[in-house]
């Protein structure tokens, strides 16, 4: 197939899906609350470790889960509105971990949510000190993932903000060592998206590792089915599946 037939046929699947699948009717902090209910099915419970976060609808506000509920007990009522320093404003208090959360979103405003987890196999990953590699078709948009080669500590304070933000630099994903996984999106569903299939990544790259090691995806083809599974319609129909499902 010639370039120009390929272009051709990527324009009609890429009309046909923006045409089949339709955007969830949600507010923030249902939206949040269901990327909660997803994560917890796919195995990114850890206690009350991790945190969501999404920007409010007034300059200067987040939305985020209230402190002492699990993923699974998340729902739009136990949704908080804080301002920039943490404090309540609806609701009650957040989790004192999202605090380096404020200083991405101060540096990156093209970032409008936040998944933060020690998911298993992104942990298990980030203590091997190796960053998340492309090596197969089904986790390319993941490709161009950063990676905090030391732990700064735990993220209660204004340093590992500075330090994770920084490591993050425009990426849309980082991996934490010694940690675990952060994931950025232009909304929830994005930033949910990429935190499952970091997830999904992590283990299949242990896997790989365990076997005798790992084939990474030619560079120039993993950029083009980033920009692929990226867009808007397969991240929509994607989280609309698992929000049925969760």
């Amino acid at each position: 197939m010639s370039e120009a037939d390929k272009a051709q046929q990527l324009a009609r699947v890429n009309h046909e899906m923006e045409e089949d699948l339709g955007v969830l009717q949600l507010t923030t902090r249902d939206a949040l609350a269901t990327c909660c209910r997803i994560l917890a099915r796919e195995g990114h419970e850890s206690g009350l470790a991790g945190q969501v976060t999404a920007v409010g609808e007034r300059p200067g506000t987040w939305w985020t889960l209230k402190f002492g509920f699990g993923f699974d007990e998340a729902t739009g009522e136990r949704m908080v509105l804080v301002d920039e320093d943490l404090q309540p404003l609806e609701g009650g208090r957040p989790n004192p971990g999202v605090r380096f959360h404020i200083w991405i979103y101060r540096q990156r405003p093209d970032v409008k949510a936040i998944v933060h987890t020690h998911a298993p196999y992104a942990s298990a990953l980030a203590a091997t000190g190796q960053p998340l590699k492309t090596i197969h078709m089904d986790t390319t948009m993941l490709h161009g993932t950063a990676h905090l080669p030391d732990w700064p500590g735990v993220p209660v304070a204004d340093d590992e903000g500075r330090i994770i933000s920084g490591a993050l630099g425009k990426a849309k994903s980082i991996l934490l060592a010694n940690h675990g996984l952060l994931t950025t999106g232009s909304s929830v569903e994005e930033a949910t998206y990429l935190a499952v299939f970091f997830e999904r990544a992590a283990r299949m790259q242990l896997r790989a590792m365990a076997a005798g090691g790992c084939k990474e995806v030619d560079h120039t083809l993993a950029e083009e089915a980033c920009r692929f599974l990226l867009q808007p319609a397969i991240v929509r129909g994607t989280f609309a599946y698992w929000a049925r499902r969760s």
